[in-house]
């Protein structure tokens, strides 16, 4: 094993940090969790971890290599990232089967939650080699701890698709559901995405804004859908974000359409995705947004509810 230069007594952090209480398997990856932003976050197990493996693979070996230092810690660096995943993980068996311990490790956070390292696991499993998760911090936790969701459970979609088209279908499915979800997003792209919330969900759905978390000018914001984009634009954009979208209020009646209000909806279907024209229509008909993108998606399609109303006359008869 190496012996690291940390700035305190190694007998001191293994006494605090539990080391002996616990097993350190050799021929074993460890999937570590690093600080998203504030590197106070830093576990104790981390840090004897990656004091003590045989190598590191980072995702960016000058941003790893900062906070190893930083820690007073000088394990060797590989270079593991998204395009090379695959031959670094045959390079991490190839030192496994040697008996070596290896960590993975991305700039922030946890490997494999939107971020690569999940090829490396699958890789390292494939070959029998054991895993090892030392936890740590995740953007997608931290914003729920502070977002107080009514709902019990939720949606991880991380990163949306660059490509419009592939977009637009993700986010339609996610808006067009009941269950909570949590998104990321960048910068350059949070005002689109908000404007694309408030045009798919209903009005009062709840939404928190989370950016910059753990870092000197954290926020965490709260306000109803159809408020995002003025939101949006009192805000500079700054930093990533993680955006929370709570479940659906309950409604406390059901409202039914019109057979009028069914034929238009109809006739507008193949010019609008379902979740747009779910909006539109709750808007201009009062009945829950949900309950009509529910039966825009159901199996009986808008052309047979045009059918079925199709005979359908207003009676004058006294």
């Amino acid at each position: 094993m190496n012996s690291p230069s940390i700035p305190w007594q190694d007998d001191l952090l293994i006494k605090i940090a539990g080391v002996k209480e616990q097993h350190f398997p050799q021929g074993a990856l460890y999937v570590v969790g690093l600080p998203i932003g504030n590197l106070g976050d830093m576990t104790l197990r981390a840090l004897w971890v990656l004091a003590h493996v045989d190598a590191v693979a980072a995702e960016d070996t000058r941003e790893t290599r900062k906070l190893l230092e930083h820690y007073g810690i000088s394990t060797h660096l590989l270079s593991v990232r998204e395009h090379n995943e695959r031959r670094g993980a045959e390079q991490i068996c190839e030192m496994l089967s040697d008996g070596r311990r290896v960590a993975v490790v991305t700039d922030a956070g946890t490997p494999a939650i939107s971020d690569p390292g999940a090829r490396v696991v699958e890789s390292v499993r494939r070959a029998g080699f054991r895993v090892v998760p030392i936890p740590g911090a995740s953007a997608v936790v931290t914003a729920l701890s502070a977002a107080g969701l009514t709902a019990q459970t939720f949606r991880f979609a991380g990163f949306l698709p660059s490509q419009g088209k592939a977009r637009r279908c993700v986010l339609d499915e996610l808006t067009g559901t009941r269950e909570a979800f949590v998104l990321y997003e960048a910068p350059h792209r949070i005002d689109s995405l908000l404007k694309d919330l408030q045009a798919g969900l209903s009005g009062d759905r709840r939404v928190v804004i989370a950016r910059e978390l753990t870092k000197r000018f954290e926020e965490v914001a709260e306000c109803p859908a159809k408020e995002l984009a003025q939101w949006s634009a009192q805000h500079e954009a700054r930093g990533e974000y993680a955006v929370v979208v709570d479940e659906e209020p309950k409604r406390a009646s059901r409202v039914d359409l019109s057979s009028a209000d069914i034929r238009w909806i109809a006739a507008l279907q193949p010019w609008l995705p379902a979740s747009r024209l779910a909006a539109v229509a709750a808007k201009v008909t009062g009945v829950p947004r949900q309950q009509i993108y529910e039966r825009l998606t159901s199996e009986k399609t808008a052309h047979q509810e045009m059918e079925d109303h199709k005979d359908e006359r207003p009676s004058y008869e006294h």
